[in-house]
């Protein structure tokens, strides 16, 4: 089972980056965290590894619904988008919405997963304008 949805992007990072911002702002989505994962591990264990930020992306009449029918949902809420060097491209991932309803086998999440599936699918369709997708 696949459980990401990804796009990889012409741009460089901090073009990727910044783009991913409004085309998940334009989906209701906020970025309420930012994790700039090269940085933490060059910081904590001199490792150097490719640009690699996660942004913690939140809609939050989606978030709500699906805490509404289960307060562990927040474990698998689809926040966590990737955005990281890929060779001479730039990925965007995000989890695929789909999997809390596939882990959880709760049907009541069913039209969160799907409403959030369109919004997130939306928002990395507007990155790809003509450019390769997963």
């Amino acid at each position: 089972m696949r459980y990401d949805r990804t796009v990889r992007l012409d741009a460089d990072f901090a073009t990727a980056v910044a783009r991913t911002r409004e085309a998940l702002a334009a989906q209701g989505f906020g970025i309420l965290t930012e994790i700039d994962v090269t940085a933490t591990l060059k910081a904590k264990l001199d490792h150097d590894m490719e640009d690699y930020v996660i942004l913690g992306a939140c809609n939050p009449p989606l978030a709500h619904r699906a805490l509404e029918t289960d307060r562990s949902i927040g474990l698998l809420l689809p926040c966590n988008v990737v955005v990281r060097r890929d060779g001479d491209h730039t990925a965007v991932q995000a989890l695929d919405p789909n999997t809390m309803v596939a882990l959880t086998e709760l049907d009541a999440l069913r039209p969160v997963a799907e409403e959030a599936t369109r919004r997130l699918d939306a928002a990395l369709s507007a990155l790809t304008a003509g450019e390769t997708e997963d």
